[in-house]
């Protein structure tokens, strides 16, 4: 079951969901294979991300959506551009330079703005060490906004993103597994900025195909040393949540598909 969490908020996702839906056509003989979709972004838009309407009692829903209807804001301000670029990698052709390593040049639109980017790739031992290069004509240009690393086989990895041109310091870390059959992954967002505010904080989603609930989240609060669980089905709209700070202990709080409260079982 799908829902939305706003029309303004649920635009920006969808653009940014569907653009790395975009099947991959850069099967280049020779040249590394770009990490799909799951290692990249968290599919908001497919949790809890919207406040519940209606008469009746539906406080454990909406505590869950407002979570990650904040975190989800987070994710959209912080990566809009480097997934975009990320995504336009898909429908280019890559090009081998003399010392062996690829490279996806290309430009793309994102919010009105043209911003040139290039995507290296680079077969390092036993694995594949990715830089993406940007540029925005009369701002910067060449800023290296993230690089990354998997092993071979694409089954884990991590990309670490700087916090912008202006302050290039690692600023958010993702790291990622995922099996391919059965189809399941985890990617974790972590704060990583040296002596930032919110250092520590993360936000991890495991995905686990024709589970009861496919989706788990945990959602990290360091300042207050909170955990936010949420168990979640995407096909059902089921799901339960659990916050110490929220309910004042460590049980689940559950809601059924009509969003409202229900008893745990």
């Amino acid at each position: 079951m799908k829902t939305s969490i706003g029309r303004t908020l649920m635009h920006l996702l969808l653009v940014l969901f569907i653009l790395v839906l975009i099947p991959g056509c850069n099967d280049v003989s020779g040249a590394p294979t770009i990490p799909p979709a799951e290692t990249f972004v968290i599919p908001v838009e497919d949790l809890p991300n919207n406040e519940a309407n209606g008469a009746g009692n539906h406080s454990n829903w909406d505590h869950a959506a407002l979570t990650v209807l904040i975190w989800g804001g987070v994710v959209v301000a912080t990566l809009a551009v480097p997934v975009a670029a990320f995504c336009a990698s898909f429908q280019h052709t890559p090009v081998q330079q003399p010392d062996g390593s690829w490279i996806w040049s290309y430009s793309v639109m994102v919010g009105g703005s043209l911003y040139s980017a290039e995507l290296h790739g680079q077969f390092i031992t036993e694995g594949v060490h990715w830089d993406m290069s940007i540029s925005k004509e009369g701002e910067y240009e060449d800023f290296l906004w993230y690089y990354g690393e998997h092993n071979l086989p694409a089954t884990e990895g991590f990309w670490i993103l700087k916090k912008s041109q202006d302050d290039q310091t690692d600023f958010i870390q993702i790291d990622w597994s995922r099996n391919i059959s059965p189809v399941t992954y985890n990617i974790t967002y972590t704060n990583i900025e040296p002596g930032g505010q919110y250092n520590g904080y993360y936000i991890n989603v495991q995905y686990t195909e024709d589970a009861p609930y496919d989706y788990s989240c945990d959602i990290y609060d360091k300042v207050e040393g909170n955990h936010t669980y949420i168990d979640y089905s995407s096909s059902t709209g089921e799901g339960r949540v659990k916050d110490f700070k929220r309910f004042g202990d460590n049980d689940w709080h559950c809601w059924g598909s009509d969003r409202m409260n229900v008893d745990c079982t």
